[in-house]
Order: C-alpha cells, then structure tokens, then sequence
C-alpha cells in the first residue's frame, strides 16, 4: 500500500526579511496523521513556517504546498478556503479575554459557518468535553489557570474539524502537571481525530516523548530530521548542543556585532 503524500511540503524554500536570510532552502514535509516536531534554538524561523504555511508570508524562493496547492500562489479567496482546513493554537493560548470560554470556543463557528445557534452549543460543548474542560464554559478567561486557558485555546483550534494543528510553544509557560496535561491532549486528539499536527517547541522531553518526527532547524537550514531517538543520538555538533543544552557550542550567545573598541569611539573596523 503506497503511502499517501504528505499534507505540507517545502521545497528548497527561502524567505528573509530585505538582505536577512530566515530560511535558506530548506525542504521538509508534514506527513499526515502524525505529529511533527519543529525546534531548534531561538530566531531559527520555526514561527516563520507556521506563517508560510498559513499564507502569512509568501516564499521568495521555492515552493510550499498544502495538500497539493501552492499556498503562495492562492489568492484570497483560496488562502480563506485552506485556512478554514487549520486550526492555530497561539503562544499563551490568545483566547478573548472579553469573551466567556464557551463564547471562545464557539467564536470560529459563529464567524465561518452557517451554523444554529444550538448545533453551536453542541459542538462547543463537545470539543470543551474533549479537553476536559466542559464544566468552565461559563467562566471568563481571567477566572481559569494558564494550564486551563491554553486548554480552551485547543478546544477552539480544533472547533472547526480542521486537517491541520499548528502550535506555537503550546508548553511555554507551564507547570510540570499542566505541560504533561496538554502534551499528552495534542497526542490524544491528533489520533482519535485524524489530525495531522505541526508542533513548535523548545521543551525536549515532552515533545521527543509525543513526536513522530523532529525537525531542528538552525542557521536557516535544517540541521536535523528523523525521529526522536534519531535526533537525540545524532553527532552533528549543533544538534549536540541543542539537545544537551551545552552553553558553549555553534549556537554562540553573542549576536555579531563591530569590535567593542569601534562601539566605544576607541577606532578600529566600524
């Protein structure tokens, strides 16, 4: 049985800010079904393929396809169909804070679907239900945990059915409990939903322990693909340090810069 192409391909991918390269052609898939892993150190673009994919930002160079389509070349009309197809789960969760967490969850349905007010109810209550959450639905977001908050923000991804889940640091934040609670949610809903999920993170041990891939990314490349265990015993000294947390490595801590004596007016190279 062959296997079915992957939900998100990148294809010798390039995409900077004016003469600053973020991605410099980098090739990489989502396959579907499984969760993949996309980490690395900070600034390394792993929000920035999040925001390609979703039609944010357009490639300079190459090509990125969602189930098939060239998002770059879609216009509105298109990117509005695929994007109804993902749902986004923000770093710090971004739920409405005027908002009751029932109307949060039911805010995608009301503004994309044609739906009665108590199918609505149904659905909201159903994927609060999913993550354990149905009896908050009436309290507000300044009444729950950070834990719970980030809980009501996958409730409201996942709303609308989508293919993909995308998650932006979904751990950052969190106590041990709370962090276990919504790895072991993303790897629960991606399989009893059919999902196919797109993780970025920097937390180590839940995400190789929910992954079916991990993607590192670093320099604008890709300095490491595979599974987990690949990963974590890959020699590449980059990965090394990534994994280890080895302050001293590739990754340096001091961001380029002139010479110190030239930023004091003491002369030298500017």
């Amino acid at each position: 049985m062959n296997n079915p192409a992957p939900l998100v391909q990148l294809y010798d991918l390039t995409f900077g800010y004016g003469e600053r390269v973020i991605l410099d052609g980098i090739t990489l898939s989502v396959p579907r079904g499984k969760v993949t892993a996309l980490m690395g150190a900070s600034g390394g673009g792993k929000t920035t393929v999040l925001r390609l994919i979703g039609g944010q930002y357009t490639a300079q160079k190459g090509s990125l396809t969602f189930d098939g389509q060239e998002v770059g070349q879609l216009n509105a009309d298109g990117l509005y169909a695929i994007r109804r197809r993902m749902g986004m789960l923000y770093q710090f969760g971004a739920l409405f804070t005027d908002l009751s967490v029932f109307d949060n969850v039911a805010f995608p349905l009301r503004e994309h679907t044609h739906l009665n007010e108590r199918l609505i109810r149904d659905i909201v209550l159903m994927k609060l239900e999913a993550v354990g959450l149905r009896g908050a639905r009436d309290l507000m977001p300044s009444e729950i945990s950070g834990g719970m908050a980030r809980r009501v923000a996958l409730a409201r991804a996942i709303a609308l059915d989508p293919e993909l889940v995308m998650y932006d640091e979904p751990f950052a934040g969190l106590d041990p409990i709370s962090l276990g609670t919504a790895a072991r949610l993303i790897r629960q809903l991606n399989d009893s939903l059919g999902l196919t999920t797109l993780l970025v993170s920097h937390d180590l041990d839940e995400t190789f322990h929910i992954a079916d891939q991990v993607i590192v990314l670093a320099n604008g490349r890709i300095a490491a693909q595979g599974t987990p265990d690949e990963v974590r015993h890959s020699t590449d000294p980059l990965v090394r340090q990534f994994v280890t947390a080895a302050p001293e490595g590739p990754v340096q801590f001091h961001h380029p810069a002139p010479e110190r004596r030239a930023d004091f007016g003491l002369g030298g190279r500017s």
